[in-house]
């Protein structure tokens, strides 16, 4: 009797091993997302457009300074440059987070939308993946 019960406990805890086992195996490995980041900060125009209008916002202080310098000594110029180069780290740093949070909260829809256990940057990755970069550049439209 005190035999047929360890071997029902036994045939008991084998059965829910097995059943535990089966579900791990059944369960689909979290899929990791490759990003070309370089292609999307080539490629959208609303990242050109905003690349361009920083190109244009440089040369107008270069030209500004330019036609300053001769007027001003040289602790003056010096102190103009510096202002106005932190005018433009300043600007430059606004439309960098303002694409950032666009690619993040763009990063993290697909993801969704892909089951996507983790997004990362394609420089990084040797092999495997999703690359997710074409998604990218469409909702960044």
């Amino acid at each position: 009797m005190k035999s047929q019960k360890q071997w029902l406990v036994l045939l008991i805890a084998m059965i829910l091993s097995i059943g535990l086992l089966a579900g791990c195996a059944g369960e689909k490995p979290s899929t990791i997302g490759i990003v070309d980041m370089q292609k999307v900060m080539t490629e959208n125009a609303k990242i050109k457009e905003m690349q361009e209008q920083l190109n244009k916002k440089a040369q107008e202080i270069t030209a500004q300074l330019e036609k300053e310098r001769t007027a001003l000594k040289p602790e003056e110029f010096q102190q103009k440059e510096q202002l106005a180069y932190a005018e433009f780290m300043k600007l430059k740093q606004e439309y960098e987070s303002k694409i950032q949070l666009q690619i993040q909260k763009i990063l993290e829809e697909i993801a969704k939308e892909k089951k996507l256990g983790a997004v990362i940057y394609k420089n990084g990755m040797a092999w495997g993946g999703v690359d997710i970069t074409d998604d990218v550049l469409k909702k960044l439209q």
